[in-house]
């Protein structure tokens, strides 16, 4: 995959519709503070397209990023340790679980992990609710520079065993520091892209 373009088309909020998009759609989900705006600054070749901050929760909204104008990068609210009412995270939930359930275009939804931890009551929720929306979410292992390389396979146990996945179910880990395991998530999303095209 290479990124040739990329521009924030669509940003909603609770009480916006969602788009009517015509092209794929492929979310990113994940906690506040386990590295989802590092990762799609990583995967876009972008410094500062995503916002990175040290207080986790910034991202309040869904965010979709039109790449290539072939597909979205659809960006949702970080979930866990945001320090906001629990109204607000509610809220929030809400606005994650219609776009999993309403989303027409959506084709695939990529969950972060920290890796060096076991998932958290959050995180097995937001593996749930992927699952009952009726997808199969690709777990992508974050932070993997902090742990050594042949504790890898361990931890990813750990990850799957906790959320109870299926052997099929891919965990791909990354590293925002070296982008190692970027190529990897690239080829995946060629793929899916391949297969979106032979839908139509």
């Amino acid at each position: 995959m290479v990124i040739k373009n990329v521009n924030l088309e669509t940003v909603i909020g609770v009480t916006s519709k969602l788009p009517q998009n015509d092209k794929p759609e492929f979310a990113f989900a994940g906690k506040s503070n386990v590295g989802k705006s590092s990762l799609i600054n990583g995967l876009m070749n972008r410094k500062h397209l995503a916002r990175v901050s040290q207080e986790p929760g910034k991202t309040q909204t869904i965010n979709y990023y039109n790449v290539n104008n072939e597909f979205y990068l659809v960006d949702l609210p970080g979930y866990g340790f945001a320090k906001v009412p629990d109204s607000v995270k509610k809220k929030w939930g809400k606005m994650i679980e219609n776009y999993l359930n309403k989303s027409i275009m959506l084709k695939q939804v990529f969950l972060l992990i920290d890796i060096r931890h076991e998932p958290s009551a959050n995180d097995k929720m937001m593996y749930d609710w992927i699952v009952s929306s009726g997808a199969r979410p690709i777990i992508i292992a974050t932070k993997s520079d902090k742990i050594k390389k042949s504790q890898f396979e361990k931890h990813m146990n750990m990850i799957r065993e906790t959320l109870g996945m299926t052997d099929e179910e891919l965990i791909l880990p990354y590293s925002s520091l070296s982008k190692d395991g970027r190529d990897e998530i690239y080829e995946v999303m060629d793929k899916l892209l391949e297969e979106c095209g032979g839908e139509e």
